[in-house]
């Protein structure tokens, strides 16, 4: 799939995989591929020198938006974010996971897949096959609810209210389905929506450009894992 070099910028300067216009998805997104971001990041990650770890954190720009260690205060815990990262992208990336031997694994992931229209069965099939590998592995998997979009968010790309509207509608029914399935397979589910969501949209107050999140809302997401490692005594 080609990828016009204005997107090249935006993933660079952005940190989010956007275009000026909402761009087609069809069933094959390795669009993911094209991503500066994740050649960059997924290369990085093989030459860390970290070899273990009790947490990973494993996302797109959201997760890799903050520093997990300061903001948890705990050494043992991994960020393998990537900005502008698809499902299918973490799904290709696992192993950057697997190879930590982590005890737990927060998953949050979609945003990206919905602003492009990806199906949310294809999402959600993704998602399923992410927590499978890792159970395989013996990792205890943690779903968290993905994010809504702003009201505000993409204006600058001549994106409307109405279009976000629209994703957070997909976005309700991802969420749907994981919390489903995170009940019928004993998986723990964060539910970061109910607490970050005004009107069906993004808190403004917890987000600095109506997509990722600012202090206020990283202080949310940080307590919600907080209750999860001190339920696994982590």
């Amino acid at each position: 799939m080609k990828i016009f070099p204005a997107l090249y910028a935006l993933l660079v300067f952005a940190n989010v995989l956007i275009a000026k216009q909402p761009l087609a998805i069809t069933s094959d997104s390795s669009v993911y591929k094209n991503n500066p971001n994740y050649i960059l990041e997924t290369n990085l990650y093989d030459i860390y020198k970290t070899k273990k770890a009790d947490v990973v954190m494993l996302g797109n720009s959201l997760t890799h938006g903050v520093n997990w260690n300061e903001l948890l205060g705990r050494p043992n815990v991994v960020e393998r974010g990537v900005p502008g990262d698809l499902t299918e992208g973490m799904l290709n990336r696992m192993n950057s996971v697997i190879k930590l031997q982590p005890k737990l694994c927060f998953i949050l992931a979609g945003v990206n897949d919905v602003y492009y229209w990806i199906p949310v069965e294809t999402i959600f099939n993704n998602y399923v096959q992410m927590i499978s590998l890792l159970k395989s592995k013996n990792i205890t998997p943690v779903i968290q609810s993905t994010l809504y979009a702003g009201k505000e968010w993409g204006k600058d790309w001549n994106l409307k209210s109405e279009d976000n509207a629209g994703r957070n509608k997909e976005i309700e029914k991802l969420n749907r389905l994981l919390r489903e399935y995170a009940s019928r397979n004993n998986i723990d589910y964060i539910d970061l929506v109910s607490q970050t969501t005004n009107d069906n949209f993004l808190n403004p107050e917890i987000t600095y450009d109506g997509i990722h999140l600012n202090a206020k809302g990283f202080k949310i997401w940080g307590r919600e894992v907080e209750k999860i490692l001190r339920k696994y005594g982590l």
